[in-house]
């Protein structure tokens, strides 16, 4: 019988850094090492930090009584790239570049893809990286904005969005390229994706101000009041950005991004918050309602994930607005490691080849 493969997944946070371990398909440990504000400050960039991340790796691996010895490949969720189809890729020079050039943007996971490609070194084994949040597999419509200067860009929640897709793809009996599928993405930032045939034909940017407004991020807005806002003299360039990202949606109406402390406010009889919650809810309906359209109405199921596919409410509301689609299917939570993992395993098994960056 044939040994198991072994996976060292690592995913750094902003403010954490996520260690797991795979053998095959089953979870052996999973933890996550939150790294207080006082500690990060120290650093002033995100590559300064490679010792730190790396040594609270091995810290965890050596809590549990593991080395690197014995590991298959080490996966880590990608940072920025440029755009690139969805696959399994390996960790190599090229694309470590691109993500320390700042160029399409700064994540903590550029660190993790440095750790991960130099532990892969060191024990003769594939540091891995699926499905990026910087996939782009639009549909040349998608990319169109309404003026020359501007692209729409694809930048989502891919590994998340792919991952459920192929779960539910499977529930259904078929494959991933055999279905057309629409994935909801809710999170902090909410990513609602058209897949068809294994492709994300259209997603909404869901950092950099598109789609509908999330937790903490303010979702597309009516452009002429943007743009007045922009140069009323009240804001800095810095300001607008944050109110995008960071300081728009529901932590601007209601002071938190915390699904659970909202949904006490509204079982506490907060109409307010109650109405602006459902305003979110009708925007992703909106969205999906969109998708569905670029389907062309032919969509075997509605994919509801992300940690705020916990809350009933909103479950409830979208699939009063939407089931008429397709079959609404909900499975909540992140699921980034379980997906980076199935990922290796797949390259490992030979089941998927890698792409080339």
């Amino acid at each position: 019988m044939a040994k198991p493969k072994r996976i060292l997944v690592i995913n750094l946070g902003s403010t954490s850094t996520k260690v797991a371990v795979y053998e095959s398909e089953n979870m052996i440990f999973t933890e996550s090492v939150n790294h207080p504000a006082d500690e990060l400050r120290e650093y002033k960039t995100i590559i300064d930090q490679y010792e730190l991340r790396k040594n609270t790796i091995l810290g965890v691996l050596s809590a549990h009584n593991l080395s690197l010895d014995g590991f298959d490949s080490v996966a880590s969720r990608g940072g920025n790239t440029k755009p690139i189809p969805g696959g399994i890729y390996e960790i190599c020079p090229a694309l470590i570049d691109d993500m320390k050039s700042g160029k399409f943007g700064q994540h903590p996971n550029m660190c993790g893809g440095i750790i991960a490609y130099n532990l892969g070194k060191e024990r003769n084994i594939p540091a891995l990286t699926v499905d990026p949040p910087t996939v782009d597999e639009m549909c040349i419509s998608a990319h169109y904005s309404g003026i020359p200067q501007i692209r729409r860009q694809s930048s989502f929640h891919a590994l998340n969005s792919k991952a459920i897709a192929r779960k539910i793809a499977a529930s259904l009996g078929r494959e991933y390229d055999e279905i057309n599928l629409i994935t909801a993405h809710l999170g902090g930032g909410i990513s609602v994706g058209a897949h068809r045939k294994g492709k994300v034909i259209d997603v909404n940017n869901s950092l950099d101000g598109d789609g509908p407004f999330s937790p903490e991020r303010a979702g597309g807005l009516p452009a002429g009041d943007l743009v007045r806002l922009c140069f009323s003299g009240e804001y800095s360039r810095e300001q607008v950005l944050k109110l995008l990202q960071g300081g728009g949606g529901l932590v601007a109406y209601l002071g938190t991004t915390s699904g659970l402390e909202i949904e006490k406010m509204i079982t506490d009889g907060d109409a307010g918050a109650a109405g602006i919650f459902e305003a979110m809810c009708y925007q992703i309906a909106k969205e999906i309602g969109a998708c569905a359209a670029v389907l062309a109405g032919r969509v075997d199921a509605i994919a509801l994930t992300g940690s705020l596919a916990y809350s009933q409410r909103l479950v409830d509301s979208l699939r009063e607005k939407v089931s008429f689609i397709a079959q609404v299917l909900v499975d909540p939570g992140e699921n980034e490691m379980e997906a980076l993992a199935a990922g290796a395993m797949r390259y490992l098994n030979g089941e998927e080849q890698l792409s080339v960056y």
